[in-house]
């Protein structure tokens, strides 16, 4: 899978590596992909880290609920955490994840789907206990090519104030 992205939409103001607690405002709404796994991929994925015979044998896959091969639901993660990194997440200032309060699977990622981000900034709020920081709550959604939800997910990250 080759990773080549962009915005679909507007994009933050400021660039990624120029990017602090304060360029994230809450209700913005920002899109990035489009990514394709291919059945290889899908299957080499599962392979290393699900090897469930819904992600790796075809002639099973065929005959099972999903009527074929689909990604496994770590391999989606993988793929919508790529995105984030890549367009969403601040380079000079993200600290870490304190975690996720969701994660939903509620369609399959086929082989050859097309995949793209939906970030929505739900919540960001300065640290009460540490006050070079802040905390930035996000919707995260993986949609394929049809617009069905393949993913969603509520994270939080915490990111450096900019300096004065």
């Amino acid at each position: 899978m080759t990773i080549s992205t962009r915005a679909l939409g507007a994009d933050f103001p400021t660039p990624i590596d120029d990017r602090y607690f304060e360029d994230y405002k809450e209700g913005s709404v920002y899109e990035y992909g489009h990514v394709a796994p291919d059945e290889a991929e899908i299957i080499e994925f599962a392979r290393r880290f699900d090897p469930q015979p819904i992600h790796i044998d075809r002639e099973f896959a065929e005959t099972g609920p999903f009527a074929g091969i689909i990604a496994s639901g770590w391999h989606t993660g993988s793929i919508m955490m790529r995105l984030f990194a890549d367009h969403f997440l601040s380079r000079v200032a993200s600290l870490a994840s304190p975690g996720v309060d969701e994660l939903r699977w509620p369609a399959p990622v086929r082989p050859g789907d097309s995949l793209r981000l939906r970030v929505a900034v739900l919540e960001a709020r300065p640290s009460r206990s540490k006050p070079d920081r802040g905390i930035v709550r996000t919707r995260a959604e993986l949609l394929n090519q049809d617009d069905q939800t393949v993913l969603h997910t509520l994270p939080m990250n915490l990111l450096r104030r900019r300096p004065a």
